[in-house]
C-alpha cells in the first residue's frame, strides 16, 4: 500500500517555497519560485504548478499526493482566497484555493494566513504538540499571531480573527503602522519596529554607540543584535523597550483565551535573553493574579527553514479530511 503525502506551500510576497511532506512531517523535498515574476496570476499558478509536478516526478510519487495547504498573506480560512494582500501585485481578491487544486486535477486545497499556518505546524509538528490552548507569535518583518483554543484554530466569522500585532499598544503618540493604524503592536515588536526603535533612540540619546557607525536609515534588527551582544548599553536598551512593549501585550492576550502557552517562532525570537528576560519579566508583573505561573513562554521547535512548508502541509492534511467527510463529500457533489 502507497504512503499518503501532502504539499506544504508558503506563498511569501518574494518567494514562493513548495515541499513534499510525509505523514510524520518529514520534508521529502522541496523547492522555491519567485512569487513576482508573473505579472498575470494565472501565470503565476502556471509556474507553481510546474515545479511541483517536477517535484512530485524526481520523488516518483505521482497519485499519492492527498491534499495540499497552503500559507498565504491575508489567505481567508473560509473562501480560500487571497484577500487584500499588500504586498501582491494581482489585484484585491485572488481565488487561490481553486485555482490550485483546478491545476492539480482536483486535489483538496486548503488556505491560510502564514501565521495560522505555523500554529498549525507548531500543534502537529513542534513545540504545541498535545496543547488545545496556546497562542502562537511570529516575530519577523511584521507580528503576526495564531491563536489556537480547545484544539481549533479561531478564525472568527470571516476569516481574519488572530490579528493580535494590530492591536494597539499605544494609544498616545503611536508609530504609524502599515496596516494605516496608528500605535499597533507590529510597529515597536517586528524585526522592523526594532529597527524603528534604534533610529529614535539614537536620535533622542546622546551617549556613543556601535550604531552610530552605521548609516541609520540602514540600521536593521541584526546591527542592533550584533551591537547588543558586543555589549553596547543603547542596544541593549532597545531590546528592553521591545520586550517590554511584547510582554505587557501578551499578558493582555492571556485574559480572552487564557492560553497554556504562547510559541514565539521568527528571527527576533532567537535573540534570547535579549529579548526574553524583559519579555517574560513584563509578563509576569502585568498578568492579571488568577493567571501568574500557569502559562509558559516557549521558543519554536521547528526548524526556520522547514517551518513554513510544515505549517502549510498541517493544513494539507486538513484539507485531505475535510474532502473525506460526508459533509465536504456533499459539498462538492453538490
Amino acid at each position: 500500500m502507497s504512503k499518503p503525502y501532502v504539499i506544504g506551500m508558503d506563498m511569501g510576497g518574494t518567494n514562493t517555497v513548495f515541499g513534499i511532506v510525509d505523514a510524520r512531517g518529514h520534508i521529502i523535498a522541496s523547492d522555491s519560485i519567485k512569487t513576482k515574476k508573473h505579472s498575470v496570476f494565472e501565470d503565476y499558478i502556471a509556474e507553481l504548478h510546474d515545479g511541483v509536478m517536477r517535484l512530485i516526478k524526481a520523488n516518483d510519487l505521482e497519485d499519492q499526493i492527498q491534499g495540499i495547504g497552503i500559507g498565504a498573506p491575508n489567505g481567508n480560512y473560509y473562501t480560500g482566497e487571497i484577500q487584500n494582500a499588500p504586498n501582491l501585485p494581482w489585484g484585491p481578491n485572488l481565488p487561490l484555493a481553486e485555482s490550485i487544486s483546478r491545476s492539480f486535477d482536483g486535489i483538496p486545497v486548503a488556505v491560510t494566513n502564514d501565521a495560522n499556518a505555523a500554529a498549525l505546524g507548531e500543534m502537529t509538528y513542534g513545540a504545541a504538540r498535545g496543547m488545545k490552548d496556546f497562542i502562537m507569535i511570529t516575530l519577523g518583518t511584521g507580528v503576526g499571531s495564531g491563536i489556537v483554543v480547545n484544539g481549533q484554530l479561531v478564525y472568527g466569522h470571516d476569516g481574519f480573527a488572530g490579528e493580535l500585532g494590530h492591536t494597539i499598544v499605544k494609544r498616545t503618540n503611536g508609530r504609524l503602522c502599515g496596516c494605516g493604524r496608528v500605535g499597533c503592536l507590529e510597529a515597536y515588536c517586528s524585526a522592523t519596529g526594532v529597527a524603528r526603535s534604534a533610529r529614535e533612540f539614537l536620535e533622542v540619546r546622546s551617549e556613543p554607540s556601535l550604531l552610530r557607525n552605521l548609516q541609520v536609515e540602514e540600521i536593521t534588527s541584526k546591527d542592533v543584535y550584533d551591537a547588543a551582544i558586543a555589549g553596547d548599553p543603547l542596544a541593549k536598551d532597545i531590546f528592553d523597550y521591545t520586550g517590554t512593549i511584547l510582554g505587557q501585550a501578551m499578558a493582555d492576550m492571556v485574559a480572552f483565551s487564557s492560553p497554556q502557552a504562547f510559541i514565539l517562532f521568527g528571527g527576533l525570537a532567537k535573540s534570547g535573553d535579549l529579548l526574553l528576560k524583559p519579555l517574560q519579566d513584563a509578563f509576569e508583573k502585568n498578568l492579571l493574579p488568577i493567571y501568574k505561573g500557569s502559562v509558559s513562554i516557549l521558543i519554536s521547535e521547528l526548524k526556520e527553514a522547514d517551518a513554513a512548508v510544515l505549517g502549510a502541509s498541517a493544513l494539507g492534511w486538513e484539507a485531505k479530511y475535510r474532502y473525506e467527510t460526508p459533509a465536504a463529500k456533499t459539498a462538492t457533489e453538490a
